[in-house]
């Protein structure tokens, strides 16, 4: 696979683009310190397994959150790419007050896409030094 390869990763199915974001994002100093926060509370949905179906949302372009639990509940090997081995989806209620906490850690958020952005500069270091807008307007 090419580094910025479109057309590699349009050839890619879902489940497997969404492996490659659970597997690459740098997110587990967030997962770290959302699962401090719940301490000792009820874990029946873990923090990696609603984090990892909130990635499944934005991977397969949900637009709400009753959209991706109804693909969950259908999908297995979704349920399963996530974590949740035992099918039971989290019920809305869990989405919202995931949501909420998301929001209060939103510098944490930002860091981890800042981290991303080192990593690529690793590999690209002239990345982002030149960038490229398109002025067309769209009609609304």
């Amino acid at each position: 696979m090419n580094l910025f390869s479109w057309t590699d990763l349009d050839e890619l199915g879902d489940l497997d683009r969404l492996r490659l974001v659970i597997e690459y994002l740098p997110d587990e100093k967030l997962m770290e310190i959302l699962e401090k926060e719940r301490g000792n509370g009820s874990d029946d949905y873990p923090v990696r397994v609603v984090w990892n179906t909130i990635l499944a949302g934005v991977v397969l372009e949900h637009d709400c959150t009753e959209s991706l639990r109804r693909e969950l509940s259908r999908n297995a090997q979704l349920r399963w790419l996530c974590g949740l081995e035992d099918s039971v989806v989290p019920p809305a209620y869990v989405y919202s007050r995931f949501m909420k906490k998301l929001i209060d850690h939103e510098e944490d958020i930002e860091a981890m896409f800042k981290r991303l952005v080192e990593q690529i500069r690793e590999v690209l270091p002239d990345f982002g030094k030149t960038l490229a807008i398109d002025g067309k307007q769209s009609s609304p």
